[in-house]
């Protein structure tokens, strides 16, 4: 992700190089992390209603923080998850290209689909893992080193279940202080999901040692691995070999 319209990304990997350049890779290492905020572990949802017993062999889930390389690899590692494909959701069809998409002008936020076994990890469990792991929910319109509203924090429902339950979330988190910022992340329910060109698939499990990568991303995982031990799952479920969207 280091095109033309991406220079704060840009500056980033060419400090980042320049670390591991000098090797500095204990100090790339310790900074790690430090761009998007301190990980933590959110209250689960509680619903006030008692939610439907799940009847469907797999759902999916939309949600966009930031750069969808980490967020992809975040949800690969989470047990019940049977598939994540980065991709666009907020916009058209046509505008659903990367290049266009980082212009920030297509309405598009970079997104993952998340398939999975609602038998064993529910949507609302997903979304404590977001809340918690995945991305900074406070950040307006941007990630870490990322700016723009292709970058926004974002839930697409996929139904009306799924949007009151994310609408209620958000509000119980927002009304516990669970973080020292309100939580910006929108919903927007009715957007279609379209995946990303193939070279964006599977991007931190094929590129582990890219500065970006390890800077942003990986620690990511290694929040994941502490604050959900029960979720984790040490090999990812990849979209190689699996038909994306």
């Amino acid at each position: 992700m280091t095109t033309p319209s991406r220079p704060p990304r840009r500056r980033l990997l060419t400090i980042a190089a320049l670390l591991v350049g000098t090797g500095a890779v204990m100090t790339l290492s310790a900074m790690a992390g430090g761009m998007g905020g301190e990980a933590r572990l959110v209250p689960p949802f509680t619903p006030t209603a008692t939610a439907a017993a799940a009847t469907a062999p797999t759902e999916t889930a939309v949600l966009a923080g930031g750069c969808f390389w980490g967020v992809q690899a975040v949800f690969q590692h989470v047990k019940g998850v049977t598939n994540a494909v980065s991709g666009y959701a907020g916009g058209e069809a046509s505008s659903a290209v990367y290049e266009s998409v980082g212009s920030g002008s297509t309405g598009h936020a970079e997104a993952v689909q998340v398939t999975y076994d609602p038998k064993q990890v529910s949507y609302a469990q997903l979304l404590q893992i977001y809340f918690s792991v995945a991305h900074d929910p406070t950040q307006l319109n941007r990630q870490g080193p990322d700016s723009g509203t292709q970058y926004r924090s974002a839930i697409f429902p996929a139904n009306d279940d799924q949007a009151r339950t994310a609408r209620a979330y958000v509000e119980q988190l927002d009304k516990a202080h669970t973080f020292k910022s309100p939580i910006a992340t929108r919903i927007e329910p009715g957007r279609r999901f379209f995946p990303a060109e193939a070279y964006h698939q599977d991007y931190l499990a094929r590129n582990p040692r890219q500065p970006y990568i390890v800077f942003n991303d990986l620690p990511k995982l290694d929040d994941l691995k502490r604050l959900f031990p029960q979720a984790w799952r040490a090999e990812p479920v990849l979209v190689a070999g699996k038909a994306a969207g």
